[in-house]
């Protein structure tokens, strides 16, 4: 049998009940949305990162895949196909009763998506957006977590002796809005179960939370990328965010397009531009790559890398300011080890950078304490 347990969700914005039906003009005027903490957080079903819909009970009018499209979800008010309207989103058929006598659905009944995370990690928050769909979405969703190792079917994933954890219970959402669930469950997931109650129509699917890497995947590459973003490296802070996130600097693969690097703002004053990170964990970091592509006309003019070792640890610059390219990979190899577990990247005077690569490997102190929390959090 698969074992279900609930924990607790602390509560967030709540939207409930039809949008207005769509009147014209701009379909995201009447939006409903709010800031929700935990967007901080990196998501961890973005498809740069692997993530996937592997499967759904039913998908009739619109596909399972486009819940983790990275764009907005878009409206055609005269898009129809041959089975209805065209939705930017997945959306199973109307569910009925047995019979005449009971035509209505019970309250059992519900459709089903099965989410493979890019990175497996901590879920801090889920965004379960229902944009566009007005009086089509559904009366309530839940959303369960498990952690399985390897690449398993959908087929393994139902099968019993799966344990699935409630991280949303059955809440009742909003149409045309973003609703919001903060997450308190302190555990890895690799994989999500998520159900709308009866069925219904969700445009996007966002979960926000933090990396936590499998300790013996990275002890068997020795040398990585350790602040990248899928081996458990994320972004503690930055200066300014005004064109894009400066997560994007620790994505995988290089940068296709402008946006999706880490692009500030204009400076009209006397200062610089940075981002502090946390590594993987405790980390001997011994060549530093600094990528501009795509930022042609607004790339950083110079950059340097410091570290720190430990919260209170001091900034020890280990690449001193040097001159950087438009649409460049710049790659330097340090002259001895830099040990730290946080790192931090200074541009001058504004601009952007597309990555931030540093090479290394963990100390024995960081793979322990790496490997300590792994096990923790039920990897």
């Amino acid at each position: 049998m698969i074992t279900v347990t609930a924990l607790h969700q602390s509560s967030s914005a709540r939207f409930t009940g039809d949008a207005n039906p769509y009147g014209g003009g701009d379909p995201y005027a009447d939006y409903r949305t709010a800031d929700f903490p935990f967007t901080q957080y990196a998501n961890l079903a973005d498809r740069q990162l692997g993530a996937g819909v592997i499967a759904a009970n039913d998908e009739f009018f619109a596909q399972r895949e486009n819940l983790l499209v990275p764009e907005p979800a878009e409206f055609d008010v005269a898009d129809y196909g041959h089975k209805g309207k065209v939705m930017d989103g997945w959306e199973t058929r109307r569910r009925r009763g047995v019979s005449g006598e009971h035509p209505w659905p019970t309250a059992e009944d519900h459709d089903w998506a099965l989410v493979r995370l890019g990175a497996p990690g901590v879920i801090r928050g889920i965004v379960v957006d229902t944009a566009h769909f007005r009086g089509n979405y559904p009366q309530a969703v839940s959303i369960e977590g498990t952690s399985v190792p390897g690449s398993p079917s959908p087929e393994e994933l139902l099968g019993e002796g799966v344990k699935w954890t409630t991280i949303v219970p059955r809440t009742a959402v909003g149409g045309h809005a973003a609703n919001g669930f903060e997450v308190t469950v302190e555990q890895r997931f690799t994989h999500l179960r998520v159900k709308q109650h009866p069925d219904g129509g969700i445009a996007r699917l966002r979960v926000y939370g933090e990396v936590v890497p499998d300790p013996e995947w990275l002890a068997v590459l020795g040398t990585f990328d350790v602040v990248a973003l899928e081996n458990g490296g994320r972004v503690e802070d930055a200066s300014n965010l005004f064109y894009s996130p400066a997560t994007n600097t620790i994505q995988p693969g290089r940068s296709r397009k402008m946006d999706d690097g880490w692009e500030t703002r204009r400076r009209r004053d006397q200062g610089n531009d940075w981002i502090r990170y946390q590594l993987a964990a405790r980390s001997q970091i011994r060549a530093i790559e600094i990528d501009t592509a795509c930022l042609k006309g607004n790339s950083a003019g110079w950059a340097s890398v410091s570290v720190k070792d430990g919260e209170q640890g001091d900034w020890t610059e280990i690449l001193p300011r040097t001159r950087l390219q438009p649409d460049t990979n710049h790659r330097f190899v340090l002259p001895e080890p830099a040990v730290g577990t946080h790192a931090r990247i200074d541009i001058f005077p504004d601009g952007g950078i597309s990555r931030l690569r540093l090479f290394g490997s963990l100390t024995e102190q960081g793979a322990a304490g790496l490997a300590a929390r792994h096990q923790e959090l039920g990897g």
